[in-house]
């Protein structure tokens, strides 16, 4: 479990972070969005306890890690996968070496372990046998599948990725989400940022929308959807008469609004407290109207995530 109580950082005039507060039970995997420069990063190296916050407290598997020593810090970071966009690699050590060094320095293993489990880390982004090629000479897409393989070495109980994603090509992209969905299904609490929404749309149960340093929403995914949603929106396309339906109904208890669109569809909007449409088909056949095509259209990840980060939503 993770918890962030109030947690605020400054660099000199800029604000970064400003009482942010949330949770993450065990096992959940939570998606931070936000654009560039609002503050994700740095929130996840609070986490990892690479930073110490203005004010406020992070609270890890019910410990402080605002209150601990250097020392406790360095042995509490082995409970951490850590990925940022930088890679953190080191040019000048070899793939192996540089997937093996947190084993190296947090675990007493055996040199035959360690080298399987690099290994097999390897084979799960797909770069078998990649163990001797110097980092430096890797592309971006190739580093960032590294930075996975080194994270997930430890077999650590919570991950944190800073834009995982970013710098792969499709099919890269396609095979780190599906360590993130196995990593899931191990029971691992995962904390990801990212600003490609799609990517959290598909991956995670619960989403903190974040912007300019302040927390807008954090909760599960279908909560974020549903505090921006104005009523369900229907559109129907009629034979004939599409002008008299509308106009019928717009003057219906149940809707909000309703006229033709574009596309000669009748767009039936409902009112805030009506969750089921079934009466709009209804109405018009016993209107005697013939209906050829009926869409519900619902908001997704994306419209939640523009209209709270521009203020629509108290």
């Amino acid at each position: 479990m993770i918890r962030l109580e109030g947690l605020s950082k400054r660099f000199g005039d800029n604000q970064v972070l400003r009482d942010v507060s949330f949770e993450i039970p065990e096992g959940c995997l939570y998606g931070l969005i936000g654009p560039g420069a609002s503050g994700k990063s740095v929130l996840l190296k609070h986490v990892a306890g690479l930073m110490k916050p203005d004010a406020g407290r992070i609270i890890v598997n019910d410990r402080d890690v605002t209150a601990m020593t250097e020392l406790e810090l360095q042995q509490f970071r082995g409970q951490f996968g850590m990925l940022f966009q930088n890679y953190a690699l080191f040019d000048y050590l070899t793939v192996g070496e540089n997937i093996a060094f947190p084993l190296r320095r947090l675990f007493d293993l055996e040199e035959a372990e360690i080298r399987e489990r690099v290994a097999e880390r390897l084979r799960s982004v797909s770069l078998p046998g990649f163990e001797d090629r110097l980092c430096a000479g890797l592309s971006g897409g190739q580093k960032k599948r590294v930075g996975v393989a080194r994270a997930t070495v430890t077999r650590a109980d919570i991950v944190l990725y800073d834009e995982p994603a970013s710098g792969l090509d499709p099919r890269a992209r396609v095979e780190i989400k599906e360590i993130l969905r196995e990593l899931a299904r191990m029971g691992k609490t995962i904390l990801i940022s990212s600003h490609i929404l799609s990517e959290l749309r598909e991956l995670c149960t619960k989403v903190g929308i974040i912007e300019q340093g302040s927390l807008l929403f954090s909760g599960p995914l279908k909560e974020a959807i549903a505090r921006v949603r104005k009523g369900d929106v229907v559109r129907v396309r009629l034979r004939e008469g599409s002008e008299g339906a509308a106009a019928l109904l717009a003057e219906h208890e149940f809707v909000s609004a309703a006229a033709l669109d574009e596309e000669g569809f009748v767009e039936v909007r409902l009112r805030e407290q009506i969750n089921d449409y079934t009466f709009v088909p209804e109405f018009l056949v016993t209107k005697g109207y013939r209906i050829l095509e009926l869409r519900e259209e619902d908001v997704d990840l994306e419209d939640a995530f523009m209209k709270l980060t521009r203020g629509q939503v108290s």
